[in-house]
């Protein structure tokens, strides 16, 4: 069976140093920090009331007469807010 071949490292005089120091810099900059509680209620709170906001108007549209004058304008808030909560979703770490 082949033997694989050995990858040989180059040794310079001061250009590792600020080469491995200039990566290890790029690599911690590309690690996303995770997201904390606040967003995480935010994002959630957001789906939430628009899924409410759309349960109440049509349970109680009649009783609600600023919901009752808006009209179709309730299906735009609500899925306006749940839709913001599920955009919030791809930048939740």
């Amino acid at each position: 069976m082949p033997k694989s071949k050995v990858r040989k490292k180059t040794t310079g005089s001061g250009s590792t140093s600020s080469v491995s120091t200039s990566e290890a810099a790029a690599l911690r900059a590309k690690v996303a920090t995770p997201s904390g509680p606040v967003y995480m209620s935010v994002m959630l709170g957001l789906m939430l009331v628009g899924l409410i906001w759309l349960v109440v108007y049509y349970l109680w549209r009649e009783h609600i007469p600023f919901m009752n004058s808006m009209g179709s304008w309730n299906f735009a808030i609500a899925f306006g807010l749940m839709v913001s909560g599920l955009l919030m979703t791809m930048r939740w770490r």
